[in-house]
């Protein structure tokens, strides 16, 4: 499974933005797919996931202001994010946990990031 993410960029405070990002590959099925992100010298952290039924999960951090959303059929996960803070400024990480196959383990696989930028 490949994850490719997409729509970073530089946006003032309070701007909004959407980021994307695609599976492509041997896939089976995949049941959650998220959104991470790591600022300059801190850890990676969850920002939102969605389960295949659409379930949600959001840190409180961005709770109100993102929301996450997949469209199964096309294998995409979306992130609207708006009132964007500088403190969301980091690069976001895409996520999924899903099989290759019917017979092949569940797995995580890692999309190779996008920088969102937030100017005061």
């Amino acid at each position: 499974v490949q994850l490719q993410a997409s729509g970073g960029g530089l946006v003032q405070a309070g701007g909004s933005l959407r980021i994307s990002c695609v599976a492509s590959g041997t896939i089976f099925s995949i049941n959650i797919m998220g959104w991470y992100r790591q600022a300059p010298g801190k850890q990676r952290e969850l920002v939102a996931d969605i389960a295949s039924g659409g379930s949600t999960r959001y840190a409180d951090s961005v709770k109100g202001r993102f929301t996450i959303s997949r469209d199964n059929a096309k294998n995409t996960m979306y992130l609207q994010m708006n009132s964007l803070k500088p403190e969301d400024t980091a690069v976001y990480y895409c996520n999924a946990v899903g099989r290759t196959g019917w017979t092949r383990p569940i797995d995580t696989y890692w999309g190779q990031g996008t920088l969102v930028t937030v100017s005061s």
